[in-house]
């Protein structure tokens, strides 16, 4: 009788619709958290998973890439749009790169940043273009392009190891680095430009981290330090006066220097072997979020906890580290368990101050669930959604609250809300059963949501990350 009963509500239900109407109620805060993913190109490590693939073969792996990212719940993705002064989209200036088609010049077929940007933000991630800023070639044998840099201006290449390499201090490859990135952004809707930790390429050392092989450029450690400041200070000037909402991320060497902080130890000295001065960018406020590479477990002498503390001190801009879910079950980590990446997370959301977040290396880690560490992060950390965290010193204007209208017909309630000048992005939490979820972030002003929540609530995001206060509308 009472599963008739119910079948006889449900339809009368579905013939004339669970109206909704404007609620006081005030919905939890949105959940912030940066979670991304470095996807490189180079060598073909993460994607294309090989040279010459088809263009819909290369097109559904970035797909499935996205897929998992979004069905993990996380909300960025780093991709490398230029390996070595190459590149990974139409470029103006430079060739396409031979990861893609197996020859540099030669054109994958479709444009691979534009469809990355497409298909991220239909699934509320965003994308942030990676940028090797020097590097001419990893390895000199690489056949190039007639276009390419290291045959059009050959004064400009010094030969290191195996790598070919833009010298930095050279006024045309800064330059020729800036103008790629600005016709990126100028052209593309990035949400984000990241550059790593390749400033001058990292030489090998002996026992007391002496360098044994010198960049034949006759600078300086003073002097090339200040040319990479330079690059740094214009880099993120310039983006900021051109489209103040992308994030500039940079992504050094996870030390600063040998025993920074007391105990820890590194043979290589990134801030006279890599002219990287990773600590003052952080203070200067050249870049909106710093990502070092903490690439070491908790307990040994680079310690992730000592290191993350130490930077998160250093500055008043967010520290979201890199952790390398690589290195579970490694060669170069044996034994590593996913629990110790598991850990590092946790860790990232109670040590230190400002926004949390974290960049996994690599995408491929997590396509593979290596170790089972995609399940751990889903189960214990991704429950829900999460919006990047907001830049508030470049702006904090919230946005205006928008209209919003529902109605339950049936298993589906449909969800409509007015259009916010300047917000490309709404979030949508849901109440059911008396427990608030943000159910997702979309595009576009339309969503339809399997079951009938007891209420619904809309915030606008605007591109600084900004959220409106939230419309909620609740069942009669």
């Amino acid at each position: 009788m009472l599963r008739v009963l119910f079948v006889f509500c449900l339809g009368f239900a579905s013939l004339f619709g669970q109206k909704f109407e404007v609620s006081a109620e005030k919905p939890p805060f949105i959940p912030r958290e940066f979670r991304a993913a470095w996807v490189a190109c180079v060598y073909n490590i993460d994607w294309p998973s090989r040279k010459a693939m088809s263009p819909e073969g290369q097109r559904a792996e970035l797909r499935a890439i996205l897929d998992r990212l979004a069905s993990m719940n996380m909300n960025a993705i780093i991709f490398q749009v230029r390996p070595n002064a190459d590149a990974v989209y139409q470029s103006r200036y430079e060739p396409w790169s031979h990861w893609l088609s197996g020859r540099q010049g030669r054109s994958p077929g479709y444009d691979p940043l534009k469809y990355c940007i497409q298909q991220a933000h239909a699934r509320g991630i965003e994308v942030h273009a990676w940028f090797n800023p020097f590097r001419a070639l990893p390895n000199s044998k690489i056949p190039t392009a007639r276009n390419h840099v290291v045959k059009t201006h050959p004064r400009v290449i010094r030969d290191f190891k195996t790598y070919k390499w833009m010298d930095p201090s050279s006024s045309f490859t800064q330059k020729r680095a800036l103008s790629v990135i600005m016709d990126v952004v100028n052209r593309y809707d990035v949400d984000g430009v990241h550059i790593d930790d390749y400033f001058y390429p990292y030489p090998k050392v002996n026992k007391e981290g002496r360098a044994l092989d010198i960049f034949p450029d006759g600078k300086s450690a003073t002097q090339r330090r200040a040319a990479v400041d330079g690059f740094v200070e214009r880099m993120y000037r310039s983006v900021k006066a051109k489209k103040p909402w992308v994030r500039v991320g940079i992504s050094p060497f996870g030390i600063w220097r040998p025993g920074v902080p007391r105990g820890t130890t590194a043979r290589i000295d990134a801030y006279h072997h890599l002219a990287a001065d990773s600590r003052k960018w952080l203070r200067e406020g050249w870049c909106d979020y710093l990502s070092p590479q903490l690439y070491w477990r908790i307990q040994s002498e680079q310690s992730f906890t000592r290191l993350l503390t130490w930077w998160r001190g250093q500055g008043r801009r967010p520290v979201w580290p890199g952790i390398a879910t690589a290195r579970i079950n490694s060669t170069e980590d044996p034994g590593r368990p996913a629990s110790e990446i598991v850990n590092q997370v946790s860790l990232t959301r109670t040590v230190g101050k400002n926004y949390v977040g974290h960049v996994f290396w690599s995408m491929k880690s997590l396509m593979r669930n290596r170790g089972g560490v995609s399940n751990e992060l889903r189960q214990k950390f991704y429950q829900e959604k999460a919006l990047v965290p907001p830049m508030p010193w470049v702006n904090q204007q919230r946005p205006a609250t928008p209209g919003v209208r529902a109605e339950g017909r049936g298993r589906k309630t449909s969800v409509a809300w007015s259009q916010i000048p300047g917000c490309a992005n709404y979030a949508v939490q849901l109440k059911t059963g008396g427990v608030w979820r943000l159910a997702t972030v979309v595009r576009g002003t339309r969503l339809n949501v399997t079951g009938v929540p007891d209420a619904i609530a809309v915030s606008a995001v605007d591109r600084y990350g900004n959220t409106s206060a939230p419309r909620v509308v609740a069942r009669r």
